[in-house]
């Protein structure tokens, strides 16, 4: 009865006699006028996802299991793997997409029960596996998620009981390695425990996993409580949290930390997942996210300390969101850095003003608070676009070396070891 249904629908006008012009439920009200093309409907075997595909002016309708997809036909030519289109050695395309016709179309279509067939004016043809389709489609992607994660509080983490991983093991073991990056990805924080407390034992931690990304703070930083920058992080005053170089245009991914020294007292480190925070507010007051999700800040960071001149404009919303999922992947959250908000119209600042402070709220919750003691031997791994740090007021002397790594290597070091990244 469905390839009936149809076969019927994809016959030409005159074939339709007696149409009333009803369509499937679930396609939509004005598909456009449906090509002439040879059309023919192939029942699949039950024991695989039924398929059933219709074609439009200018893209194909296909459902395969509980998958409705549109691909417009010149996306179905430029993406096609053949061989003459798509260099497999190099996962590179070879087709020049300024090339092909923007109002090209299928001379024939064909699916069986896991192929898209389509041949082109030149007689070219294209195949597609449909679970390709569904994986790589607008549609396939809207159900998916980019990067998996478990979204914590300060009892969700330590329940989860999450293991530091051994230098010896982080430094000389893919297993080590991968289980670090596995705690890392999921968490956004990760430690690793018995690590020479020098900056250049330190460096070489960093460098298992990426490419160190110097800055204006060089390559590995290394301060005191001498306020030798310009910067409150150079004091022994509390840090509330937040996330750090928002003023840069793309900020940092992935902060490392390690105390070599504390003679004195306080100094514990505050880190809050800010995904989960920004979670409690898309369930409570959506309209809150989104206008955290699209209002662009200006953030900067002005130094004149001794020979340090500095000036760095960073733009950004507070929240950054894919926006074919709306799946969240950085938080630009930092009060200290934040520059004059002259980027929004005033009936819109109130509004921003009252989704910053909901958003606030969370973070400042107490049970969202994560406090940790560092010292010499632990070295402590930050996701920077996602989970914000902070500390409490120390006395006496204490000495940290740290630095910022470049997340492209991060993911990619994970990627592989075969992680989802």
């Amino acid at each position: 009865m469905w390839c009936q249904r149809l076969a019927w629908l994809l016959r030409g006008p005159c074939q339709q006699r007696g149409s009333t012009g009803r369509r499937w439920p679930w396609l939509p009200r004005d598909p456009g006028p449906v090509l002439a093309v040879p059309a023919r409907c192939h029942p699949t075997a039950t024991e695989s996802p039924r398929c059933a595909w219709q074609l439009h002016q200018d893209h194909l309708e296909l459902r395969y299991g509980n998958t409705l997809m549109r691909l417009d036909f010149v996306w179905l030519r430029d993406h096609c793997r053949s061989a003459s289109c798509y260099n497999a050695k190099t996962n590179q395309r070879s087709l020049d997409t300024a090339s092909v016709d923007l109002a090209i179309q299928p001379q024939a279509v064909r699916v069986d029960e896991t192929t898209l067939f389509l041949t082109w004016p030149d007689g070219h043809v294209t195949r597609y596996g449909l679970e390709w389709l569904v994986k790589n489609s607008y549609e396939g992607q809207k159900q998916q998620v980019m990067h998996p994660r478990i979204l914590w509080n300060a009892e969700i983490y330590r329940q989860a009981q999450v293991p530091s991983v051994d230098c010896r093991s982080f430094l000389e073991t893919d297993e080590g390695l991968k289980e670090f990056l596995q705690n890392f990805l999921l968490y956004g924080i990760a430690f690793v425990e018995n690590v020479t407390p020098t900056k250049e034992d330190t460096e070489i931690l960093a460098e298992r996993i990426s490419i160190i990304r110097e800055t204006i703070y060089g390559r590995m930083w290394y301060f005191t409580s001498d306020f030798s920058r310009g910067d409150t992080a150079y004091t022994k005053l509390a840090l509330d949290r937040h996330t750090d170089t928002t003023y840069f245009q793309e900020p940092c991914g992935i902060q490392v930390f390690h105390c070599l020294k504390h003679e004195g007292t306080g100094g514990r480190t505050l880190l809050v997942d800010g995904f989960h925070a920004a979670e409690q507010v898309l369930r409570q007051a959506p309209e809150h996210f989104e206008l955290l999700s699209k209002v662009p800040l200006k953030h900067e960071y002005v130094e004149n300390v001794g020979g340090c001149h500095n000036h760095m404009i960073g733009v950004g919303p507070v929240l950054n969101v894919y926006p074919w999922n709306n799946e969240l992947y950085l938080i630009r959250y930092n009060n200290y850095d934040r520059a004059v908000i002259n980027t929004v119209p005033h009936d819109v600042v109130r509004r921003w003003y009252h989704a910053h402070r909901a958003l606030t709220a969370e973070l400042r919750r107490p049970d969202n608070e994560l406090w940790v003691k560092l010292k010499p031997g632990k070295a402590l791994f930050v996701d920077n676009w996602r989970v914000l740090h902070g500390r409490e007021a120390f006395t006496g002397y204490r000495q940290l070396c740290g630095c910022y790594l470049t997340r492209d290597d991060v993911l990619n070091t994970a990627r592989l070891l075969g992680l989802q990244a």
